[in-house]
């Protein structure tokens, strides 16, 4: 068990004799504005935040010198049974995912395996029409134009997924990489075709290069019933439960169950550039679509905005850039129904956060949350979505 908590000289004693490795916690957390916070103000500020705005659990990890230097859970991982959250409780990554997926393409063009410029029918051996899940494209060539860099960047021209559609057909709504739509249904065919080129499933794939080697053992694409004793349920904005949907189906858009404590060492693993090479980090994490719409979703909307203009927001592959005063930022999020989730690094500062809440709510605190952990002012909250929300 990988855990980071403050472990008193009486008790560590204890943990070594029983082979239980302890990791010291520190007190003290640098932020991006050379300031610092005591783990002891984080937690009761925090504590304050999750009841104002009836957030039912929450998992926090921070990263200071591109290593993780402080792990918390707060709240409960099931309201109905009353269990506590912890930072090996299995939670649902959703678009985390998506991340973790571009990591795995990248690792790939570095290798030579793919070419992110290419159309994707060059690596098909029929027409992508002719396969069952792409024949409502059949009648719109611009098909032939999709690179896997316009699914990695969101550019391809999809809806975020198909049943949102008339008919929950397929359809390309622009002309593909012409500008920016949040797609699920683009990574979806991205996974498609790595998993023809190299004739193995994605999960495989990002189980081997990914998570053993960062021995990620509560992390999976597909549903474990190893998992079944450590979960969390989703919870509603009345903090009623929502279960926890089992996914036993790859999904490269959103199918990852993980801890806190797998994926702040995912995290880590790319702020190091040790799971990733340093040339495959850099082609991943370069800003290739610039971001004008003033929020996230709906994806299709063409309204437009300058709002974001002075932080440069665009999208690389699988990931969100921003520039700050501190340099450049990546992110990602992940969202589903009782399910709230946020990473960010600010590269050159070695500095990052991971949030994840088994919560409906709990977006509504992440404005703040950002600030008070290390002085984040620069996300996009208001693109986002994070609009900050109380319950009473």
């Amino acid at each position: 068990m990988r855990q980071h908590a403050l472990i008193s000289c009486t008790v560590l004693p204890l943990l070594l004799a029983a082979g239980i490795t302890a990791f010291a916690q520190p007190a003290i957390i640098k932020r991006l504005d050379g300031s610092s916070i005591s783990s002891q103000t984080i937690e009761e500020k925090i504590s304050h935040m999750m009841a104002a705005s009836c957030v039912t659990g929450l998992n926090i990890a921070i990263l200071n010198d591109n290593k993780i230097v402080y792990t918390k859970s707060f709240g409960l991982r099931d309201k109905e049974k009353q269990l506590p959250l912890t930072t090996d409780t299995i939670m649902y990554g959703a678009s985390f995912t998506k991340a973790v997926f571009a990591t795995l393409v990248a690792q790939l063009v570095v290798e030579g395996v793919l070419d992110l410029d290419a159309p994707i029918q060059k690596y098909l051996p029929k027409p992508l029409p002719d396969y069952d899940n792409y024949r409502d494209l059949a009648d719109d060539p611009r098909y032939l134009t999709i690179t896997l860099r316009m699914l990695l960047n969101h550019t391809a021209g999809f809806a975020n997924f198909r049943w949102l559609n008339h008919g929950k057909k397929l359809e390309i709504k622009f002309a593909p990489g012409s500008r920016y739509a949040y797609s699920g249904e683009g990574i979806n065919l991205a996974q498609f075709v790595v998993e023809t080129v190299t004739k193995r499933s994605a999960g495989t794939l990002i189980q081997e290069r990914i998570f053993n080697p960062l021995a990620m053992h509560n992390t999976s694409l597909q549903w474990q019933d190893s998992f079944n004793d450590k979960l969390a349920v989703g919870h509603d904005e009345k903090e009623k439960p929502l279960g926890h949907v089992k996914r036993k189906k790859v999904n490269a858009a959103g199918s990852m169950d993980t801890s806190l404590n797998d994926y702040a060492h995912f995290m880590e693993g790319v702020m190091q550039a040790s799971i990733i090479s340093k040339e495959a980090k850099a082609i991943m994490l370069a800003p290739q679509i610039a971001i004008t719409t003033p929020s996230q979703f709906p994806t299709l909307s063409t309204a437009s905005t300058d709002e974001n203009k002075n932080i440069q927001l665009a999208y690389g592959l699988g990931w969100g850039i921003f520039q700050t005063p501190y340099g450049k930022a990546y992110f990602k999020e992940g969202h589903d129904d009782g399910w709230e989730n946020h990473s960010v690094v600010f590269d050159e500062q070695k500095t990052g956060v991971v949030i994840m809440s088994n919560s409906a709510n709990g977006d509504g605190i992440f404005k703040e949350l950002l600030a008070l952990l290390i002085q984040d002012v620069y996300t996009p909250w208001k693109w986002e979505g994070y609009l900050p929300t109380r319950c009473r």
